[in-house]
């Protein structure tokens, strides 16, 4: 009977560490593409004005926070995301979350860990995604892994506000 409820839970949870998985493979599988199909800096739009494809390589956070640190941000990062990843993934596991919560964890786990393994394979996270507005304004180049964490973290602002079950 042990063996059967064991399956059972681990079937509750399982699925959400395919799902990061499949985000992390999605990640890499995207920059190894544009990596490869574009020279560094070359802007493709695909809607002009607006937004286009780009590879720029970012050796630190989001919106290049730290990038001219001298290195040492690469390891930071790189803990803080094995931190994070460990502690939502142990929750996913002991079932501390809902459902939501546990879709948000599975999506920032994923996203955390495809751009861990940019800073340990490259040095930098292979940024190709920029939204803008003509040449007057640009949001920071980001990627599929930063797309993922942010929807994740919106996920989970959006659990906090659901009702609490007694």
């Amino acid at each position: 009977m042990d063996s059967a409820m064991t399956m059972s839970g681990e079937r509750r949870w399982s699925k959400w560490f395919v799902l990061a998985a499949l985000v992390i493979v999605l990640d890499q599988l995207s920059k190894l593409y544009f990596n490869g199909s574009y020279q560094y800096g070359e802007a493709r739009p695909v809607i002009d004005g607006f937004f286009s494809f780009t590879l720029i390589y970012n050796p630190g956070a989001a919106f290049s926070f730290l990038h001219d640190a001298g290195g040492w941000q690469k390891y930071l990062f790189t803990v803080l995301a094995f931190a994070v990843s460990g502690w939502l993934g142990w929750s996913i596991v002991k079932g501390r979350f809902s459902v939501l919560m546990n879709l948000a964890a599975a999506f920032i786990i994923g996203g955390a860990l495809g751009n861990v393994i940019d800073r340990l394979a490259y040095g930098h996270v292979i940024d190709f995604i920029l939204v803008h507005y003509y040449h007057q304004w640009y949001y920071p180049a980001f990627n599929l892994a930063d797309s993922f964490i942010c929807v994740g973290a919106a996920l989970m602002v959006l659990d906090g506000f659901k009702k609490p079950s007694r």
